[in-house]
């Protein structure tokens, strides 16, 4: 008995169960909330919150900074989940993202452009450079490792790009996270070491994705 690809396909999914519409979705913001709860117990027992957070939030200075990992972070999710499909492509929002890094250089210009340039690396350096971006790549680690959960029953095909979104989610996440501690306030600031942080964990993404995302 010959058997076409259609009489195939049809009968491996006779007796499969439809998928719910949002099964993709509901499984990413599991994984990602898994994480994210190790990231806090991290921020909050390793680093400590700010002392002064009750006052920062009360200023602009601290929702620049989750306005920009906040929206990183939306839109990397929305990627993540387009190649969480067999079919995914993220192309599109990966161009939306680059919104948000724009609207902070431009908001670092502004704040720039209203003190002395002898001021001006002190913006940028901040107190913490040196240790800014390893704090947020180790903080997306428990958030990276929930989204390789979620993945165990997805679909991706294009693994590195998947690996390097799924890096990308869990660094935005890990950085807003991150400002409960971080007292920082310069944009420049945010946009340097903070964007180094999560484009280190979409690198190592990348990397293993093809290793870790196989089914």
């Amino acid at each position: 008995m010959t058997v076409n690809t259609d009489q195939l396909i049809e009968a491996l999914v006779r007796d499969t169960p439809p998928v719910p519409r949002r099964a993709v979705g509901r499984r990413l913001v599991a994984g990602i909330a898994a994480g994210a709860l190790g990231t806090f117990l991290l921020v909050a027992l390793w680093l400590g919150f700010n002392p002064d957070l009750a006052t920062a939030i009360r200023h602009y200075s601290f929702w620049m900074k989750w306005g920009y990992t906040l929206s990183l972070g939306a839109c990397a999710v929305a990627a993540t989940a387009r190649l969480a499909r067999p079919d995914g492509d993220a192309a599109g929002w990966l161009w939306v993202m680059a919104l948000p890094v724009l609207a902070l250089a431009a908001i670092g210009v502004f704040e720039m452009s209203h003190v002395p340039s002898a001021q001006w690396l002190a913006m940028w350096l901040g107190q913490s450079w040196s240790i800014c971006s390893a704090r947020v790549f180790l903080l997306s680690l428990p958030i990276f490792g929930g989204l390789l959960w979620s993945f165990r029953s997805l679909a991706p095909t294009r693994l590195r790009a998947a690996g390097a979104t799924a890096g990308l989610t869990a660094g935005a996440w890990a950085a807003t996270l991150y400002c409960l501690h971080c007292p920082e306030v310069s944009a420049i600031f945010v946009l340097t070491w903070y964007t180094l942080g999560i484009g280190m964990a979409a690198s190592v993404g990348a990397f293993v994705g093809p290793r870790l995302l196989r089914w």
